[in-house]
């Protein structure tokens, strides 16, 4: 019976050895912190991962995720600063950077959170869609748009043990009723650009021809001018060698004699031509061997 009664004390023991030591082991994944509360207040945070101790029935362990979190925004109405109306819808991300202070203003809680970054990331995004016009919003809706979002939330999640990351913008459209109005008034200022485009497009191109016809003319004069002047050239040195041939009775005899002789090829190129000389043709005279 003792023995009974000491084998059931010592089944006690080990079965409280195992809850106690259960209760104190405090496993923290890579992904997570851990923090260790004692009588509701934070005694410390665990931030690397691995197993540690706490004190079992007095100090119990929270966890908060460490990896980075996505919220996604409501779609909500915007206006511009041309009173235009936009349709915004974004999602942000974000991490618990200080767990002790996210605790402490938070109450470790991730829906307190994401009801703080609502807040305050709706509230940016108005604020500088406000001081947009339409066609800049639409213009800048990738990265600049979110840049300009982010510097406008600052560092005011930094009193929540919150860091954002990014402030993305999934559709940035314009409401339903209002749509086809205002695609057709951007297709009218689009057309009227192309026109202002096309038109001074046109004055250069006229421009343009308009100097290389002149460019033309100029350059077409300058040859006329040259050739005349060369063909003037060459006249006066015919002439010359004319003149320098005909100063030689012997000479300009050969050269009417040689004249004659083309004259009378000329003549007599066909067929059927007869050529009549007078008899005192140079030519006549050689063909009667005078």
């Amino acid at each position: 019976m003792k023995q009974k009664l000491k084998k059931a004390v010592l089944v006690f023991f080990a079965l409280l050895a195992v809850i106690v030591l259960s209760g104190s082991l405090v496993v923290t994944n890579e992904n997570e912190y851990k923090l260790i509360r004692q009588f509701g207040r934070v005694e410390r945070v665990i931030n690397t991962a691995g197993v540690t101790m706490k004190i079992p029935l007095i100090q119990t362990a929270d966890t908060l995720p460490r990896q980075i979190l996505i919220y996604d925004l409501a779609a909500s109405d915007v206006i511009t600063m041309d009173k235009k109306t936009m349709l915004s819808d974004s999602y942000v991300l974000w991490k618990i950077e200080d767990p002790l202070r996210f605790a402490q203003s938070l109450n470790s809680s991730i829906a307190n959170a994401e009801g703080r970054i609502d807040t305050v990331v709706y509230n940016s995004v108005k604020n500088v869609i406000s001081s947009m016009s339409q066609n800049d919003v639409i213009s800048s809706r990738d990265e600049e748009l979110s840049q300009a979002i982010m510097k406008n939330v600052g560092e005011n999640m930094s009193q929540y043990g919150i860091k954002l990351l990014a402030v993305e913008t999934k559709r940035l459209d314009l409401p339903v009723d209002n749509k086809a109005a205002v695609y057709e008034r951007m297709i009218s200022e689009r057309d009227k650009i192309a026109a202002t485009y096309t038109a001074e497009g046109q004055a250069e191109a006229k421009k343009i021809q308009n100097t290389t016809d002149r460019e033309i003319a100029i350059s077409i004069s300058d040859a006329q001018a040259t050739a005349a002047s060369v063909t003037a050239e060459g006249e006066a040195e015919y002439m010359r060698i004319l003149a320098e041939a005909y100063s030689n009775p012997q000479r300009a005899d050969f050269y009417s004699f040689i004249r004659s002789l083309e004259a009378a090829k000329t003549s007599l190129a066909g067929e059927n031509n007869t050529l009549i000389l007078p008899g005192n043709s140079p030519i006549a005279q050689i063909f009667m061997g005078r």
